[in-house]
């Protein structure tokens, strides 16, 4: 079994320390907020008091935090996780961070003997409890092979996407695009069947029943029509910054991607009106503004 050092115990990082401790690994594990680290304790977490004390003696470092920034200060910054590795130890790169992120943190780690396996994840924060997540996996396969017993743990599928790290970032991107537009698309159709004079609760049961079904209709239109937003499965900040990183990637593939750019708007008016913290599903309430205004412009008229 591994000695896994851990860095980020969020909505998604907790339970998935929580099952690879579980497997029996030895887990040792740093969050920005200590009671994180500590509530995880009877699960046979260790606290660590910073990323390099998690680092310290760790055959893997699993990182799964929410920013580019967060993970570039948890290995690089004021003890920082980069410098307390041993050579021959791996970064597994699970946050979504972008292709570009990981392959320039993969070179700076290289000059220190330490490898880079990018594994992002999806499943939601249900499927990552059971250990039941998709992880899209890049790396060289020496080091895949060091990180395998824990992609076994966590996931149901670990497909390895390519020989770099960053292939991962790049599906994981394609996923996202997928996500967020899903997420955007069942809020519309909910309040265009409002604007409709219809029951969102119901149209959303008939809907999701047909060739319109989705997991984000199912899962996200459930929550949209429950109105649960302060249940955070996944805040709506979340799919700011990713679909921030779909369309910068598209930009420089020169791909076209109206879609994704109309979600990711969608989702930063939502963080605009104070909904950054709140599930992702409140960008329900977005489309609704925007209906009640152009209701009211067209009953001034």
């Amino acid at each position: 079994m591994s000695k896994v050092g851990w860095i980020g115990l969020g909505a998604m990082g907790a339970p998935m320390a929580r099952v690879v401790a579980g497997a029996g690994h030895s887990v040792t594990a740093f969050d920005v907020d200590p009671g994180r680290s500590a509530a995880l304790a009877g699960d046979g977490v260790v606290a660590a008091p910073s990323a390099a004390a998690a680092a310290v003696s760790a055959d893997v470092l699993a990182v799964m935090v929410a920013t580019p920034t967060q993970a570039a200060s948890a290995l690089f910054g004021e003890d920082g996780a980069a410098a307390a590795l041993a050579p021959g130890s791996v970064v597994l790169m699970m946050a979504t961070v972008g292709a570009a992120a990981v392959s320039t943190w993969s070179a700076q780690l290289a000059g220190r003997g330490i490898s880079v396996v990018d594994a992002p994840v999806s499943g939601g924060t249900a499927r990552a409890a059971a250990g039941d997540l998709l992880m899209m996996v890049g790396g060289a396969p020496e080091d895949i092979v060091k990180v395998a017993s824990l992609l076994d743990a966590m996931a149901s599928s670990a497909p390895v996407v390519g020989p770099r790290p960053g292939d991962g970032q790049k599906l994981k991107l394609v996923n996202q695009l997928l996500c967020g537009v899903h997420i955007a698309a069942a809020a519309e159709a909910l309040v265009f069947a409002e604007s409709l004079g219809l029951d969102a609760a119901g149209s959303w049961e008939v809907v999701r029943q047909g060739a319109a079904a989705s997991f984000m209709l199912d899962d996200r239109g459930r929550r949209m029509v429950e109105g649960t937003f302060g249940d955070v499965k996944s805040a709506l900040d979340i799919f700011v910054k990713d679909m921030g990183l779909v369309v910068d990637a598209a930009g420089s593939s020169k791909a076209r991607t109206a879609l994704a750019e109309a979600a990711q708007k969608a989702f930063q008016m939502g963080t605009e009106a104070g909904y950054g913290r709140r599930d992702d599903s409140s960008v329900i309430l977005v489309y609704r503004e925007l209906l009640r205004q152009q209701q009211s412009s067209a009953n001034q008229e």
